[in-house]
């Protein structure tokens, strides 16, 4: 993931604007929505700003006065400095996901690696305060939910955050950590070390300034972003006022699943999961109920074991049916030409596509023909 070209003007612009003091995400979609891009933006007159709503006199005078000052460059060479990439969206490495959003960070600072795979993530967040069950629950599916193959996504905050990026690595898997604060600010500072070790096996993703110190309004903002870059979002505890129901609320509005794991019927420290189960959202007892559960992806995701995935379903499958799997093609094959490709018997390639067809991963069609089914 290469940074950008020192020339590279919209770049600037982009920064320029994500550095705009009380320039939130929404008042960055309007703007961007009226004018198109940064630099657009940066062109139009005091009155072309003003006509977009909630855009004042104080913002258009912020905004113009960053249009000439020189703390994008200090901040895009500590930022080299940093190793951290800058996507903007519409950039082919921004993610999807995110991008659909309704309001979508317009720029994302990235420490460390996003890839492919990264598709398949879910979302687990929690209590700061959370219990020796949550703990134990939030590392146990995290750390399933990884080696199945999918990106785990959380806040690097304390309790349930830091138990499922630790559980993602414990199953050699991906997790990516979206902070509140910059991405060269770790908060809270004592996970330090964890955030150098989320970076080796995944990212630091941010919308804020390199720099940015914690803020009590950053912290429920990025949680829109954690369940953007998610499939879909897993609470594992939460009480009444917690801040994870803020991404499960998030995360319903944006069309992704809310999963819940129950608590202690008397405990307060998950009385708000046990009302997002009443109120509708999916309760989950192991990772085979949220795979079972997520439907099909935007398009192919390529996984760091080369692996073509459709659905995250097909990540809960034996080795027997994944080999089989992967030689059904995307478009319609014989089971003839199955028959021959496959080291497997007969009988228990033809059992196994039983099995792939009632899981809804294949097709049978006329003729003899079988072909994947993302559906």
């Amino acid at each position: 993931m290469a940074l950008p070209a020192p020339n590279d003007s919209e770049i600037f612009d982009a920064l320029r604007l994500s550095l705009t003091r009380g320039l939130g995400p929404i008042a960055q979609t309007r703007l961007r929505h009226r004018f198109g891009t940064a630099s657009e933006i940066f062109q139009a007159s005091r009155e072309e700003l003003l006509s977009v709503e909630g855009i004042g006199p104080k913002l258009v005078a912020r905004i113009q006065k960053q249009k000439d000052s020189d703390q994008v460059f200090e901040e895009f060479e500590s930022c080299q400095q940093l190793g951290v990439k800058l996507l903007r969206l519409g950039d082919d490495l921004y993610p999807d996901g995110l991008s659909e959003i309704p309001d979508p960070p317009q720029l994302l600072y990235v420490r460390g690696n996003l890839n492919d795979g990264d598709r398949l993530g879910i979302g687990i967040v929690g209590s700061r305060r959370c219990t020796l069950y949550g703990r134990q629950q939030a590392e146990r599916f995290a750390r399933e939910l990884a080696s199945a193959g999918i990106t785990v996504i959380s806040g690097l905050a304390r309790g349930i955050d830091a138990c499922a990026h630790r559980g993602a690595m414990e199953g050699n898997g991906r997790t990516l950590a979206v902070l509140g604060t910059g991405v060269g600010h770790i908060y809270p500072p004592e996970h330090e070390p964890l955030a150098e070790e989320v970076i080796a096996c995944g990212a630091l993703i941010s919308e804020a300034c390199l720099r940015q110190a914690p803020v009590p309004g950053l912290f429920p903002q990025r949680n829109r972003i954690i369940s953007g870059l998610s499939q879909g979002v897993l609470i594992v505890e939460a009480a009444r006022n917690s801040g994870a129901l803020h991404t499960a609320r998030h995360a319903l509005e944006q069309g992704r699943d809310v999963f819940v794991i129950p608590g202690r019927l008397d405990s307060a420290a998950s009385e708000g999961c046990h009302d997002l189960i009443r109120d509708g959202a999916q309760l989950v007892r192991h990772v085979d109920d949220i795979l079972e559960t997520l439907g099909p992806l935007t398009q192919p995701t390529v996984t760091t074991e080369g692996k073509t995935v459709l659905t995250p379903r097909e990540l809960n499958l034996n080795d027997q049916e994944r080999a089989l799997l992967d030689l059904i093609p995307l478009e319609p094959g014989t089971v003839d030409e199955l028959l021959r490709s496959s080291p497997l018997d007969d009988a228990r390639i033809l059992a196994t596509l039983t099995v792939l067809e009632m899981k809804r991963l294949i097709r049978r069609l006329p003729g003899g023909f079988v072909v994947r089914d993302p559906h």
